[in-house]
């Protein structure tokens, strides 16, 4: 049987086995003591369970008191976005992200649009643990309204971003194919390229929580989508996961571009265009490609890591200031919009490298630094992961290890990281190398030395 994933992503669990109303309604009420009461901004992604738990998410923060300002079916960054631009207390994501169609969760925003640091999510599970809550007295419940302009404000915060030609990206009337997988992103992301004045053909764009294929926008889920960007003749295509917050591209060969390109071409973008700052610095994590500090190098930015997971990231980012960031899963950072990962910044940032660089996608990638990454994970429900890294270090003692999160093994322009997923009851190892092939010998390597299948 599966079990209820707590980490600093949120709460996920498949539905009416591990994720219960009854534990929907206990770290709901959990949340609103956390955030002491006010206003909480609610949305959810298109999952058919989705509806029901935001009823019993809104019903429960109005017993505990709290204002409720539900935004309806909208990405996860439309969510931060519309907490960090408000006097809102917090906010809760409904979503299990890029989980398969059985699962659900809540992600819960602090007040200032990102998600708890590790810090505020152990005081908010203490709170959790305790079950304890007062409810509120019949004539003090919190009043519920809905507002669903908030993709349209989202929208109009890209179109701010300074440097973005939106004229020259009309002019060149780019056509792409989209997949949202029936999620969260089937109206913002192909609203956001129509008023970039792109050609847009959707496919998985129904919204209505039937996903099509296995959600993790990886290229063995998107077949459809390389096939009819071939078929169509289109300039590229766009995959995101069921919340939107994560952004793969497929070029106009109907090839994948790569899910840490997405970083890499946005990194790029912005370094260029604040290339008068002094100080630039970028942040991503311990398992993104290091074609971020190649490209960090042309522009005399400084790369800092931090670990797995979008808060970590983003705590780093405003912690060195960093006018960019991300994951190497597809998840663009850009402060300049709001400090979280979001599929439409990339959108918005893929669409202006392509007007100055002039030419096809496939081509503008074969500028980029080139590395590859092979991943793959271990099961552990019947292992004690602890172990696994302890005898990871063992084996590498004598190489460059990073143990901030997992232990990564850097060897130059090579490394190897394995570490716990927040999400899945996992381990992931991931290697990057110049090769294909020698990022799978690593892999080969340390399951050799580690005495794993």
């Amino acid at each position: 049987m599966s079990r209820l994933m707590v980490s600093v992503s949120g709460v996920r669990g498949i539905v009416g086995e591990t994720l219960t109303p009854f534990e929907i309604v206990k770290f709901t009420s959990a949340f609103a003591k956390f955030c002491g009461g006010g206003k909480i901004i609610i949305g959810r992604d298109t999952r058919i369970h989705s509806l029901f738990i935001s009823h019993l998410v809104s019903g429960t923060l109005l017993a505990m008191g709290c204002d409720v300002v539900d935004i309806s079916v909208c990405p996860t960054p439309t969510l931060q976005l519309a907490v960090e631009h408000s006097d809102a207390s917090g906010g809760i994501m409904i979503t299990a992200s890029h989980n398969p169609a059985e699962w659900n969760g809540l992600k819960f925003v602090s007040e200032e649009g990102i998600f708890l640091t590790p810090e505020q999510h152990k005081k908010f599970v203490d709170l959790v643990e305790k079950n304890s809550f007062k409810f509120a007295e019949w004539n003090s419940v919190g009043r519920y309204i809905q507002d669903r302009s908030f993709i349209d404000k989202h929208i109009d915060k890209i179109f701010q971003i300074d440097f973005i030609d939106v004229e020259k990206i009309r002019a060149r009337k780019f056509k792409v194919v989209v997949d949202c997988i029936n999620g969260a992103g089937s109206e913002a992301v192909p609203k956001l390229l129509e008023m970039f004045g792109c050609d847009v053909i959707k496919i998985n764009c129904d919204g209505n929580g039937v996903f099509t294929h296995e959600p993790e926008p990886l290229p063995e889920n998107l077949t459809e989508l390389c096939e009819a960007v071939k078929r169509y003749n289109a300039d590229f295509g766009i995959a995101v996961d069921p919340d939107a917050d994560r952004l793969v591209l497929v070029t106009e060969k109907g090839e994948p571009f790569g899910e840490e390109y997405t970083v890499v071409q946005a990194v790029k973008i912005v370094l260029e265009k604040k290339s008068k700052s002094d100080g630039k610095s970028v942040v991503v994590n311990l398992s993104t490609t290091k074609a971020v500090d190649e490209i960090a190098k042309v522009y005399n930015a400084k790369v800092y890591r931090s670990p797995v997971g979008e808060i970590n990231v983003v705590k780093k980012m405003k912690e060195v200031g960093a006018v960019i960031g991300g994951e190497g899963s597809g998840g663009v950072i850009f402060p300049d919009v709001h400090y979280g990962r979001d599929s439409l910044v990339g959108i918005a940032l893929i669409l202006q490298n392509l007007i100055e660089f002039g030419g096809r996608i496939s081509e503008f990638k074969e500028t980029l630094p080139k590395f590859e990454i092979f991943k793959t994970k271990i099961n552990i429900e019947n292992v004690n992961p602890d172990d696994v890294l302890d005898k990871v270090k063992e084996v590498y003692k004598d190489a460059e290890i990073n143990t901030d999160d997992g232990v990564r093994v850097d060897f130059g322009d090579s490394w190897i990281h394995i570490r716990k997923s927040n999400t899945e009851p996992i381990l992931r190892i991931i290697a990057e190398a110049r090769t294909k092939k020698e990022a799978e010998e690593l892999v080969k390597e340390l399951r050799t030395k580690l005495g794993l299948k």
